[in-house]
């Protein structure tokens, strides 16, 4: 197991996606801090992995928007354990108020149900929430690894920051962000001997957009639910485990020469030309 005994860092891990990605982590061998703002979320998460066999976590309660929430997570971290190796930046979302109800502005759409209608405010949220919320615990766990003289960083991007999805404006833009930031970070600290890539994900359900996917029904596809299977060649949403495989490979060292890529996990979305 290539990260045995590593320690980790995972932003957001009690969501659907990132619970996935923690998992993966333990099965490579890693000890994993489970990062977040709602402390019953990581504890009842906690208590999940050791009925699967998985006891080497951490429940660290944090802000990732929050520089010193972020500094006594890390102070933490480093006493139980040591300096940190990996850090996984999944807590990201989006916000109601900055989806826009219209996919086009049509002759028959009002100014409210626009990108005219959107929330400045809330589009700003879901760009500190993504962005910032990479940048920052980028900054303070990255300074571990430079001082160990080796780390590894991924953010999760989404497959709508490669081609911006309708209505989620603002989410695909903060997304488009990451990637950038991912790339420019990899460059940066290549000499340094910390890689910095993304996992971009196509369509999972989660709390966040079920609400664009199902009818109240939690069955019936949605005309989007539709549209996004009809242009996705496997046919189907993604399985938070199928995240696993693309999560261990980026963090072990079978990856040592890969910096700076993001790699979709899409079910061929981002291959299909909608022909």
């Amino acid at each position: 197991m290539s990260l045995q005994n590593e320690i980790c860092v995972v932003t957001g891990a009690a969501g659907v996606l990132c619970s996935a990605l923690v998992e993966a982590l333990l099965e490579d061998g890693g000890r994993v801090a489970l990062l977040g703002r709602t402390e019953s979320k990581l504890i009842d998460l906690k208590k999940r992995l050791a009925e699967k066999g998985y006891d080497q976590t951490l429940v660290v309660a944090a802000d990732v928007l929050n520089p010193e929430s972020l500094r006594v997570a890390k102070a933490k971290i480093n006493k139980d354990w040591g300096k940190v190796y990996l850090l996984v930046n999944g807590a990201g979302g989006n916000h109601p108020k900055a989806t826009s109800p219209a996919e086009q502005m049509t002759a028959g759409t009002s100014m409210e149900d626009s990108f005219f209608g959107l929330d400045a405010d809330a589009y700003s949220q879901v760009f500190d929430l993504n962005f910032k919320g990479s940048f920052i615990p980028a900054q303070i766990f990255g300074e571990d690894m430079i001082e160990a003289g080796e780390g590894n960083i991924v953010n999760i991007s989404s497959m709508s920051a490669s081609r911006p999805l309708t209505k989620v404006g603002a989410y695909s833009n903060a997304k488009a962000a990451v990637d950038s930031f991912t790339q420019w970070l990899s460059v940066h600290l290549a000499q340094k001997n910390i890689r910095v890539n993304a996992i971009a994900p196509g369509f999972f359900v989660s709390d966040q957009n079920r609400f664009l996917l199902y009818e109240k029904d939690a069955k019936t596809l949605t005309a989007r639910g539709q549209k996004i299977i009809n242009n996705t060649p496997m046919h189907e949403f993604g399985k938070p485990e199928d995240l696993k495989g693309v999560m261990k490979f980026l963090a072990g060292s079978e990856s040592r020469f890969i910096n700076g890529i993001i790699l979709p996990v899409d079910g061929g979305f981002s291959a299909f030309a909608g022909v």
